[in-house]
């Protein structure tokens, strides 16, 4: 172990004993986990850092708010809402079905479909 780990490892166990770490947000709750595997390898760290800054590709903002309205559908027993819920999941995944066109009609033809499927996934 070099000496950088070693103060790390001093500092955590100071503030463990401190009780520093008792009133964290999330505490005795599972933890969620992302799932990753559609993103390339090599650009996970990047899109992590991207996402936990608060910046997030419109195309992920829509997938995101897509997956919280159908959520939102699901748990609506006001019909009116409903309709309301259902036009907005409308609009968003035809701008989402949109910006996906116009990314896959950038890239070249021989890479069109696996670009496709590993996006839509």
């Amino acid at each position: 172990m070099d000496i950088a780990w070693l103060i790390a490892e001093d500092k955590i166990k100071t503030a463990i004993k401190n009780g520093e770490f008792n009133d964290l947000p999330g505490k005795g709750k599972p933890q969620k986990l992302e799932d990753m595997s559609s993103i390339p390898e090599e650009l996970r760290i990047a899109y992590k850092v991207l996402k936990n800054s608060g910046y997030l590709p419109e195309e992920s903002q829509l997938k995101k708010e897509l997956s919280t309205l159908e959520e939102l559908l699901e748990s609506c027993s006001d019909e009116e809402d409903k309709v309301h819920i259902k036009r907005k999941i409308s609009a968003n995944q035809l701008k989402y079905d949109q910006l996906m066109n116009e990314r896959l009609s950038k890239q070249a033809p021989e890479y069109h479909e696996q670009v496709k499927t590993r996006l839509t996934r």
